[in-house]
């Protein structure tokens, strides 16, 4: 926590995600309905309609379909981290829950918190960060296009 009251931290990758090939952090989705609930019409809508279409586009997510008795219908997913996301969708259209499952699935698992800077290293140099004029002389003066007259 920093003084402002709110969780910060470095930006990071998620083993080094991205350097190379991109491996989806999301590992594995499960849709918990009731079977007749009227709180389930739209998971139930979305297993008909969109789940298919979902897995075909997402081979490296397992998805589970658990039908059980239950009033409140959910999403739980989890990601390598070993991090469980829990969301309650109740009530929701089919495409509401396709767009909430995309967007778990474009996260990597971590808490949503403030970056605080957009750049960090582990091991940081003395001499600042670097900029394109770091090595230009200071009496070349102002850079300007070629074929101007120099006051």
């Amino acid at each position: 926590m920093t003084a402002r009251g709110t969780p910060s931290r470095f930006l990071q990758s998620v083993l080094q995600n991205g350097v190379g090939r991109y491996v989806c952090q999301l590992k594995r989705i499960s849709l918990v309905f009731s079977k007749k609930a009227q709180s389930s019409n739209g998971a139930r809508n979305f297993i008909e309609e969109g789940v298919v279409d979902y897995a075909k586009k997402n081979p490296a997510t397992v998805v589970y379909i658990s039908p059980q008795p239950c009033r409140i219908p959910r999403l739980v997913a989890e990601y390598l981290n070993g991090h469980v996301r829990e969301e309650v969708i109740t009530g929701k259209t089919s495409q509401e829950i396709s767009d909430l499952v995309t967007k778990l699935t474009n996260q990597s698992g971590l808490d949503i918190i403030r970056i605080r800077k957009p750049y960090h290293t582990d091991s940081p140099s003395i001499q600042g960060q670097w900029h394109p004029f770091i090595n230009r002389p200071p009496s070349a003066g102002p850079i300007r296009p070629p074929g101007t007259v120099h006051e």
